[in-house]
């Protein structure tokens, strides 16, 4: 019976905080499926023989977290380059991993489906004709979660990026990095830069961990911003992180981080139980109430 139980998990270093685990439980007991999603902490050193010896933890695949996400494709380029997806080829990272048929090891990464599929479902909720052509966005940040957000707009049609960082130097390299994704233009700016930029920019997103519960607070003035602009934040503890509180008394539409953690779990769970599953407001609820409990 145990053969036929299929094992995935989320691997971090640390993993304790994850709410992958609560998001697969959900889907597996929605579709009744003899299948299992844990959590492993994985130190830096490990990653490369655990990703290479998934049968032997037992598992058909797994999600990967901070702070592996280029280490695993840096491994799983030299083991099977065939198997990145051209997402994770553009970003230089993966996120999602599972074996196929011939137990060659594949990955994708699905933090730009997740973030871009939330994006718009919430956008365009409240403005239907919403359509990225044209669009002028500033992400604040240049990490592993920027580049996932850079390269969803960039594939949407926007016209501009803005990369604005503490570090202008970082900025500028992802500039350089990415600037083949889509038609966009790519620039980085140091955050000083942010009033003049924000009164020309149709969406902000906050793409570090500054807000987050623990963490300093993300000081940014967003007064320049136009009457029509989209505030999103991809923090998700809190659910509604000062930024966004300081769009919502503006009027601005806002975009959550949680909808981001919710939609990029989907293609992972169909690649490793075969279903694919859907993110609804029952899921969605259930998350949020451990959030605020603070587990």
């Amino acid at each position: 019976m145990n053969n036929a139980i299929r094992r995935a998990c989320v691997i971090g270093w640390p993993i304790e905080h994850s709410r992958s685990p609560m998001i697969h439980g959900y889907w597996l007991k929605q579709h009744g499926i003899a299948g299992e999603y844990g959590k492993r902490a994985v130190r830096a050193e490990e990653l490369e023989d655990f990703l290479l010896n998934l049968p032997a933890h037992g598992l058909v695949g797994c999600n990967i977290t901070v702070p592996h996400k280029e280490r695993a494709f840096d491994i799983i380029r030299r083991a099977n380059p065939a198997g990145l997806s051209a997402q994770a080829k553009a970003l230089g990272a993966v996120n999602t991993v599972w074996l196929d048929e011939e137990g060659r090891l594949n990955a994708d990464n699905t933090d730009v489906y997740g973030f871009m599929a939330h994006f718009l479902e919430t956008v365009r909720a409240q403005r239907p004709d919403w359509q990225a052509p044209g669009r002028h966005v500033v992400i604040i940040g240049a990490g592993g979660a920027a580049r996932a957000v850079l390269a969803g707009f960039a594939q949407e049609g926007v016209a501009r990026i803005t990369i604005a960082n503490r570090t202008y130097e970082k900025a500028e390299r992802l500039a350089e990095e990415l600037s083949g994704l889509g038609e966009a233009s790519l620039h980085a700016a140091p955050l000083d830069a942010l009033p003049e930029l924000l009164a020309q920019a149709d969406v902000l997103v906050n793409t570090t961990s500054l807000g987050m519960t623990g963490q300093p607070p993300l000081e940014v003035d967003i007064s320049p911003l136009p009457e029509h602009a989209v505030v999103a934040d991809i923090v998700y503890v809190p659910l509604k992180t000062a930024l966004l509180e300081r769009a919502e008394r503006r009027g601005l539409i806002t975009v959550d981080g949680l909808g981001m953690l919710l939609h990029q779990a989907v293609p992972g769970f169909e690649k490793w139980f075969g279903v694919r599953p859907e993110v609804t407001d029952e899921l969605r609820a259930l998350v949020e109430a451990d959030i605020t409990r603070g587990h």
